[in-house]
């Protein structure tokens, strides 16, 4: 069942994210709008769009939610795989994302220093390109 679910998520996550979704969206906006002078703007004619458009996005939460739940561990699994075959990466970076807040905070602290590093070679070398 979870399965046939994860696929029916990604056909409907694909399915209202084209154009003619928007399209038809938009139109069942513009018809409602069109039918308020009919029922004198209504209440009841309120609360048609407010009831429609509440149960269409509560449902499109859990779908949303299913789908990049899982394109997110499709993309940790591909670059684990990457850490995994470039020789030089640290292999301890593979299951990051399961790693304690503040283990997190102490690599992201390395990386910045990494960056600062490669900036100012980045620098260095570029200066010397211009002097030449």
């Amino acid at each position: 069942m979870r399965e046939r679910f994860l696929q029916f998520a990604d056909d409907i996550a694909c399915a209202v994210g084209s154009a003619w979704a928007f399209f038809a969206g938009l139109a069942c906006v513009i018809a409602w709008a069109i039918t308020g002078p009919i029922y004198a703007f209504s209440d009841t004619w309120q609360l048609i769009i407010n009831t429609g458009t509440t149960i269409v996005t509560f449902l499109m939460v859990f779908l949303i939610q299913a789908t990049q739940t899982r394109d997110s561990k499709a993309i940790q699994l591909k670059l684990d795989e990457l850490l995994r075959a470039v020789t030089k990466a640290r292999t301890g970076l593979i299951g990051l994302e399961h790693l304690p807040e503040a283990e997190i905070q102490e690599l992201e602290k390395q990386f910045a220093e990494v960056k600062r590093k490669v900036v100012r070679r980045a620098g260095k070398a570029q200066s010397r390109v211009e002097t030449n």
